[in-house]
């Protein structure tokens, strides 16, 4: 890479995990760098984005959706008044993209608002009709090479797979007929593994170049992107982006390229970045061991927002 080795920053929006109005609510009303975005959200959406997820139900709701995206951009301007973060990237893996874009200059919040929300509408009316019984499964503690052979055998007994998201070096996500299920989960456990959750509809696949399509001619493909102000790392390769159709790209390829999470911690190490803010509700990137074995790792979610700062008193680190 051609980047300056120094010792440096970056901000991490995390991929979303499943979120109700009652997790982040209450930061969205009282936050003063909330308050403004779910004004702009409003303008742009027409209507009460706050309403809308207060009463909607499901965890990833295009209303959800949004409100984590705002909630992301929203912490991340908080810990720069707050804790003085001024990263030197910016990345965000898989949902993160679209906070990233936001943070980074290369996309408006306005539009990064609206796209969140058609983009919601997409996947849904997709799925509605195609790949129905696809499902992806995540899971830890298994030996990718252990894993490479039993899903080599799947396939040669004529089943499809896909693997969506590289975590760790034992962790993975797996997209699958959802007839294959209980196989993954049984022999995840014989591996001495460990099923954590299922995901419906599905994400990261090479088969999905209609939805793609559709996202493009849709959606991503009118919107203006700007060349970013601050580099972001892609989540697919960990390439350096800094052109507005390159971070384009980015979030259309999100469609069908699999998360490659160890490539993005590699190349900011690369990088010289020894510190990470993770601006959002995470429940994984930043706890990972790529992540916490590589970087001083400091949270920033709306939990540690509403809670009344002690004078000389800084962020929560995991160790």
């Amino acid at each position: 890479m051609d980047e300056a080795i120094r010792p440096g920053s970056a901000v991490v929006f995390p991929g979303m995990s499943p979120c109700r109005f009652a997790d982040f609510g209450k930061f969205l009303l009282v936050n003063p760098f909330a308050r403004p975005l779910i004004a702009q959200a409003k303008e742009r959406l027409g209507y009460s984005l706050i309403d809308r997820f207060r009463e909607t139900e499901g965890d990833y709701s295009e209303y959800a959706q949004v409100g984590f995206m705002l909630t992301c951009v929203a912490l991340a301007e908080w810990a720069e008044q707050e804790y003085g973060m001024s990263p030197d990237y910016c990345t965000g893996p898989s949902f993160g993209e679209k906070p990233a874009s936001v943070y980074a200059g290369s996309l408006t919040f306005p539009d990064a608002v609206w796209m969140t929300a058609e983009l919601a509408r997409c996947l849904n009316e997709f799925f509605d009709t195609e790949y129905t019984d696809v499902v992806t499964h995540s899971f830890v503690r298994t030996p990718e090479e252990k894993l490479t052979d039993a899903l080599t055998d799947l396939e040669g007994r004529g089943e499809w797979f896909d693997i969506s998201c590289y975590i760790d070096h034992d962790f993975f996500m797996v997209s699958l007929r959802e007839r294959n299920l209980d196989w993954l989960k049984q022999t995840v456990r014989s591996m001495g593994g460990l099923s954590l959750y299922t995901m419906r509809p599905p994400l990261h696949s090479r088969a999905f170049g209609a939805l793609r399509r559709k996202a493009e001619d849709e959606v991503i493909g009118d919107l203006t992107f700007h060349d970013p102000l601050l580099p972001i790392v892609a989540d697919q390769d960990g390439a350096i982006l800094r052109s507005g159709d390159e971070v384009r790209t980015m979030l259309l390829d999100s469609i069908v390229k699999p998360l490659r999470w160890p490539h993005v911690v590699s190349s900011l190490e690369q990088l010289g970045v020894r510190k990470l803010w993770v601006a959002g509700p995470d429940t994984l990137f930043g706890r990972v061991r790529a992540t916490t074995s590589r970087f001083e790792v400091v949270t920033v979610n709306p939990r540690l927002a509403l809670q009344p700062r002690r004078r000389g008193a800084g962020p929560s680190r995991v160790s």
